[in-house]
């Protein structure tokens, strides 16, 4: 009796054991088929919030749209890239200029390149912004936006990418800045002996004549949301294909002949090649150098329109050039004179600024220390040697740097944007979304070089025809004795120094 007791015992032991294993196993698979079917509703939540944060590309978008492409980050970039252009000319070329010239003319170059900055400022909000930024022609833009009629807090500036925008006016503030150091850039070439008031005309016929004109031949295109749509609908040099990052046809070349013709129209300084005529202050000089490669980091890596991972590719580009070529000109001075002079590494790091310029968005960091290593010997030849052969009055150097300097820099673009090499290459936005371009350098190399023969034809031409008309009816050099005195004294009536 006992023993069928235990074996009934066991019997249900046996099956309660059973039952729980299988009731185990059953509640495992239930658990694990909860658990998947969680996990792919998870999975699909997900995939819905990113579809629904990665919204499909808006071709050609409203106003409204645009509104909502809006990315603050890159609005308060562009704000202080800006404020570091504007710092460029004021204080930074300003004091840059005025170190270099004698003690007599520091006051004069200072109120030159204040004043150029101010008027263009003028002159930009009511007419250059539309003669450059607006459609019209592949030459020049019209005047539908002049004094900036219809602009306001809410209409958009494209950027270089499909369905992002800036506030317009924050495109017009910053290139507004570019508008006003160009200009401010060639009086270096006859610093020392122009009379003020027709200055300030010559540079107000030179922006419209000149500038406005080239900027819009250079940088002007629809959009890239717009240009599938419209192809034609660009400048003439960004319809070659012509690369210009940040200015190196448009401000430096532009700049640079415009300051050789000049000098050469107004003539030679009183005493130049006989009387002593060195910088009164290489210390502000130094200043101002400086200042210019802090400032030049708005210039270059600013021109991205946009705060992402091209614009620290400028950034670096800008830093990096600069530094090879401020060492590349003291150790060429050093081979040649035996002694590296400060004068003469603040003009390598310039003439290093200028070059990267261009290309600074599309080199990559070792290809643009090669090329701040290489502008350098050329630009000093052209500044030691070309001049005193050629027996011309170039100042400050503006055309042995900033238009030598950029010519380099315009036409070494072509190689360093070779993605072979390690360049960005360029994109094609005449398809909707943009891409990636079939890159050829030697191709490109023959546009870029066609672009800078053009800047350097419409510039010289134009700048000599404007000289020659503001001397004829104004009269552009002071009499020999205001220049003897100092255009301090005689044009402004008040010393940069009382000791």
């Amino acid at each position: 009796m006992i023993r069928k007791m235990i074996c009934g015992a066991g019997a249900l032991g046996a099956s309660l054991f059973a039952a729980t294993a299988a009731f185990a196993q059953e509640a495992a698979s239930t658990a694990a088929d909860t658990a998947a079917a969680v996990a792919s509703s998870a999975a699909s939540a997900v995939a819905t919030a990113s579809a629904a944060a990665t919204p499909a590309l808006i071709k050609a978008p409203t106003a409204v749209q645009q509104a909502a492409m809006v990315n603050k980050g890159d609005v308060a970039w562009m704000l202080v890239s800006a404020l570091l252009v504007l710092m460029m000319s004021v204080p930074a070329l300003a004091l840059f200029y005025g170190g270099l010239v004698r003690t007599k003319n520091m006051l004069s170059v200072l109120m030159q390149v204040l004043m150029i900055v101010s008027i263009a400022a003028l002159v930009w909000c009511g007419w250059g912004y539309s003669m450059a930024f607006t459609g019209g022609s592949p030459y020049v833009g019209g005047f539908t936006k002049a004094f900036l009629k219809g602009v306001s807090a809410s209409t958009y500036a494209a950027t270089f990418s499909n369905n992002v925008y800036l506030p317009e006016f924050v495109y017009v503030i910053f290139q507004m800045t570019f508008a006003c150091i160009t200009p401010a850039l060639i009086v270096g070439a006859f610093a020392e002996r122009v009379k003020f008031w027709p200055l300030m005309l010559f540079m107000v016929l030179w922006l419209t004549v000149v500038y406005f004109p080239i900027a819009h031949m250079v940088w002007y295109f629809a959009g890239p949301d717009f240009l599938s749509d419209a192809p034609t609908d660009a400048g003439l040099l960004y319809g070659w294909g012509a690369l210009d990052f940040a200015g190196g046809t448009v401000v430096h070349i532009n700049a640079g002949i415009a300051g050789l013709v000049g000098c050469l129209v107004i003539g030679k300084r009183v005493g130049y090649g006989k009387e002593a005529t060195p910088p009164h202050s290489l210390t502000m000089t130094m200043i101002g150098a400086s200042l210019l490669w802090v400032g030049w980091f708005g210039f270059n890596a600013g021109s991205n329109l946009e705060a992402n991972g091209v614009t620290a590719v400028a950034f670096i580009n800008t830093f990096v050039a600069t530094a090879a070529a401020a060492v590349s000109w003291s150790v060429v001075e050093q081979l040649v004179h035996g002694k590296p002079s400060m004068l003469g590494a603040a003009s390598g790091a310039v003439a290093g600024l200028v070059a990267i310029t261009p290309a600074s968005g599309f080199a990559a960091p070792m290809t643009s220390i090669i090329l701040g290593f290489v502008v350098s010997p050329i630009c000093f030849l052209f500044v030691s040697k070309v001049k005193n052969a050629l027996k011309y009055d170039d100042t400050l150097d503006v055309f042995g740097v900033h238009c030598i300097g950029g010519i380099v820099g315009a036409i070494a673009t072509g190689i360093v944007a070779d993605p072979a090499l390690g360049g960005q290459g360029f994109f094609d936005y005449t398809k909707f979304p943009a891409v990636a371009g079939s890159y050829d350098m030697a191709a490109q190399v023959i546009v870029q070089i066609k672009a800078v023969l053009l800047t350097l034809v419409w510039s010289g031409v134009g700048s000599a025809v404007l000289y020659f008309i503001v001397d004829k009816i104004f009269g552009l050099r002071p009499a020999e004795d205001a220049e003897r005195e100092g255009l301090d004294i005689t044009e402004h009536g008040e010393r940069a120094y009382n000791y």
